[in-house]
């Protein structure tokens, strides 16, 4: 094999010089990512049989979608701040280099992706309030403000804003939706756990109720969000993006060969 491994240096913290140190030892080339560098160019110039990115699960989105491409397995070192994929996966989010077993005596699992237009996601899609809030917390941020989340919560409490999301064209009264590859355990505060990324199904979720306590879900293979607008913010994987609107939803199952480390008995 031919396996190169991307990181992305500004993933989490403390652990990205020794996960290349591991990568090393074990014969597995490596690429930092320099501060010019494209990461969808690198991997798609890439002289490898197997592309991995070590990462936060932006960087693995964009690195997967070149996988999807170019028909390659695809490996996940979890080296972000929540590395919800790599959980879903069953890795250990808290190990990125006993993740680098992938490499060497992985299995191959086939997994489903999602794409909103013409863009890949691994996890999810929001629109609306929480969109809202993940651009105005890049937006701190990059300005290196200690209070940028804070601030940006308050900016999602006052947000009062009618998007005036229709869902197939019916009127969707809802001020945060998420779409889904697969399902996911909801509460109302919290994103929680896939149990499959096989089912081959979108999921879309609105806050139901009079008090918005719980999250209403409903499966599908394509789903289409317009608004009086243009274009709307959303997040897609936790990162921000601006989408064309209509935004079409799709999901395109089995399409990614993701390597996992091998488990005896598994």
């Amino acid at each position: 094999m031919k396996p190169l491994l991307i990181v992305n240096p500004r993933a989490g913290a403390g652990s990205r010089d020794e996960v290349v140190a591991a990568a090393a030892e074990r014969g597995i080339r490596t690429h930092v990512l320099a501060e010019d560098d494209d990461l969808v160019e690198v991997a798609r110039a890439a002289d490898a049989d197997v592309l991995g990115i070590a990462g936060g699960d932006g960087s693995l989105a964009e690195v997967a979608r070149v996988a999807v491409d170019r028909g390659l397995p695809f490996a996940c070192v979890p080296l972000g701040t929540r590395n919800h994929f790599a959980r879903d996966l069953g890795l250990d989010r808290d190990d990125p280099i006993g993740a680098l077993a992938a490499f060497a005596d992985g299995t191959e699992h086939r997994v489903d992706v999602g794409f909103a237009n013409d863009r890949l996601f691994l996890n999810n899609v929001s629109l609306g309030a929480y969109a809202h809030l993940v651009h105005r917390r890049e937006h701190h941020r990059r300005r290196r403000d200690a209070f940028a989340r804070l601030r940006a919560l308050g900016a999602v409490a006052a947000h009062r804003h009618d998007d005036g999301l229709t869902l197939d064209g019916a009127p969707l009264a809802a001020r945060v939706v998420l779409v889904s590859n697969n399902a996911y355990d909801l509460t109302v505060l919290s994103v929680g756990e896939r149990r499959r990324l096989d089912e081959g199904r979108l999921y879309l979720y609105a806050p139901a109720g009079v008090l918005r306590a719980d999250w209403e879900g409903r499966p599908g293979e394509r789903f289409t969000i317009g608004a009086r607008r243009h274009n709307v913010r959303s997040a897609i994987d936790g990162e921000p993006a601006v989408l064309d609107l209509p935004v079409e939803f799709t999901i395109a199952a089995g399409a990614l060969r993701v390597l996992v480390p091998r488990r005896p008995g598994a």
